[in-house]
Order: C-alpha cells, then sequence, then structure tokens
C-alpha cells in the first residue's frame, strides 16, 4: 500500500526539500501552502502522486477546512511534518504585538491544530512520525530573536508532550532543530552558500529517521552548519 506524507509550508525552502524527497521515494505526498511555489513541476514530475492544498495556517478556520480535506483524501496518514513558519525579527520590548501573534499563530498554533485533528489518521496507520520542524532559536535566544524564539521554545516543548502521549499508539514523533539553512530568506546574504546547511541535509535526516523508526526514535534532530552557527 502506497505510503502518505503530509508536510506543510511545501511549495519552498526545507518544506520543498522534504517534499521532493518523499515524492522520489514513492509516497503520495499531500502539501499545504499558501502558493503554488516551486510545487508545480514536480507535479508534472509525479504525476498523481502529488496534492495540494492551500491555506493559510496562520488563521485557525483554515487549518480546520485543509485538515477536513485531508480527511476526505486519505484514510491513514504515515508521516506529518509540521513546517510551515515565519520569521520576523524583533526584541519583545520593541516589537509590535501583531509580530508576536503571527509567529505564535504559524509557528506554533498551525502545527497544534492540525496534529490534533490528523492525529487519529495516524493512530489508523499505527507505525506513523510526526516531525515538527523547530530551530536551533528552540534550544536559545539570541539577538533579535524576539517572538520567534518564544515560538520556537513552544514548539519543542509541544512535540516531547506529543511523544510522551503517542507512543502507546505506535506513532514516533521528533523535533527537528535545524541551525542556519540556505534558503531563499539567506540569498542576499554576503556568506557563501557552503556556510549554511543544505535543505537536502534536512530532508536526508528526516528520512533516515522514518527508516529506522521500529529501532529508536531520534526525539531531536540537531544540525548545524559544518562551521558552526551564524
Amino acid at each position: 500500500m502506497q505510503k502518505t506524507a503530509l508536510i506543510t509550508g511545501g511549495s519552498k525552502g526545507i518544506g520543498l526539500a522534504i517534499v521532493k524527497k518523499f515524492l522520489s521515494e514513492g509516497f503520495h505526498v499531500i502539501s499545504i501552502s499558501r502558493s503554488m511555489g516551486e510545487l508545480e513541476w514536480l507535479n508534472t514530475a509525479y504525476p498523481g502522486q502529488l496534492t495540494m492544498l492551500f491555506a493559510d495556517l496562520s488563521q485557525k478556520p483554515e487549518v480546520h477546512k485543509v485538515a477536513s480535506e485531508v480527511d476526505l483524501i486519505c484514510k491513514r496518514l504515515d508521516v506529518l511534518v509540521n513546517n510551515a513558519g515565519v520569521f520576523i525579527p524583533g526584541e519583545i520590548h520593541t516589537e509590535e504585538d501583531r509580530v508576536f501573534e503571527l509567529q505564535m499563530a504559524l509557528n506554533l498554533n498551525a502545527a497544534y491544530y492540525l496534529s490534533k485533528a490528523v492525529i487519529p489518521l495516524m493512530k489508523v496507520a499505527g507505525d506513523a512520525y510526526m516531525f515538527n520542524i523547530c530551530s536551533t532559536a528552540s534550544i536559545m535566544a539570541y539577538d533579535s530573536g524576539g517572538a520567534y524564539c518564544i515560538s520556537k521554545h513552544a514548539l519543542l516543548g509541544m512535540t516531547k508532550v506529543l511523544r510522551k502521549e503517542l507512543m502507546a499508539f505506535g506513532v514516533a514523533v521528533s523535533a527537528v532543530l535545524p541551525g542556519a539553512t540556505y534558503t531563499e530568506s539567506w540569498s542576499g546574504s554576503d556568506l557563501p552558500e557552503d556556510r549554511f546547511i543544505k535543505t537536502s541535509a534536512i530532508a536526508d535526516a528526516i528520512w533516515f529517521a522514518w527508516q529506522n523508526r521500529q529501532h529508536a526514535v531520534m526525539e531531536e534532530i540537531l544540525l548545524r552548519p559544518f562551521k558552526g552557527d551564524i
């Protein structure tokens, strides 16, 4: 039976790399994003294997709507990757309230509500796996991290709770904590591309964890650039 992976924020960056990886391994992939991004050519390359759903996951009603669509598409879910997120630099004492509210809504609440909605499908699968894309900001604070660091700390905490709750149902849960990763947000940097983590390296780490789920759970997957943090 073909397995199914649900990936949020799958149209670019880390999410796109994860979509590519699971498609290449024969999965049916459901990608949730706000726009087509770079998915169009993948849809052509893997006919019938990629389902694209569009939603603004910072809005709770849209999370519930897209979760209902997922429920109609598949009766079991093998992999969930909560990747959708946003980074807005700022400091707590100066940033606007909307900066905090948006980052909490997309970086934390979306993962909470979507996970809650699709966990029944993961229980059906029996040996399903949830990956929450956290950050090194989940374990350390840094300059101009503000609300972003708060949201990522909270996401790591939620991941630990879900690991505890779901192990009885055979569902594994991992936190993925990447450092600086080369995506379009860094494309204007003066630093060379090889100073960053490649998005494909994160996808490969997730795939390794999935492959070895019968033997071990990688509770926290921490990746940093080879030459250290930026």
